[in-house]
């Protein structure tokens, strides 16, 4: 029979598994990427409708920001042209960024 074995008994405090209070953890990583425009040109609409006025045509490659909007469109101010509207989230949408850890 083999005699047991006694481990001394360590105590530590312990750790805080949540981040101070007010603290924001956020990589690069999990920060959605930008706007970008996935078709040759898309249709600028003065209202969140395929029925709607156009009023001008986004292009790859033009300067503009964007804001989601109803349903499926996003509201776009085309810097480019000054035309502001609104375009289908089918063709303009945020790249995705992965995190690696």
């Amino acid at each position: 029979m083999l005699g047991s074995l006694a481990l001394p008994l360590l105590s530590a405090p312990a750790a805080s598994a949540t981040a101070p209070s007010g603290a924001t953890v956020t990589r690069p990583c999990e920060q959605p990427g930008p706007w970008n425009v996935h078709a040759s040109a898309v249709t600028i609409r003065a209202k969140a409708s395929a029925k709607a006025t156009a009023v001008g045509i986004l292009y790859p490659g033009h300067d503009f920001t964007a804001h989601p909007a109803a349903g499926n469109w996003v509201a776009v101010t085309d810097h480019s042209t000054g035309v502001s509207g609104f375009v289908s989230g089918t063709y303009v949408y945020r790249g995705t960024r992965i995190c690696l850890d």
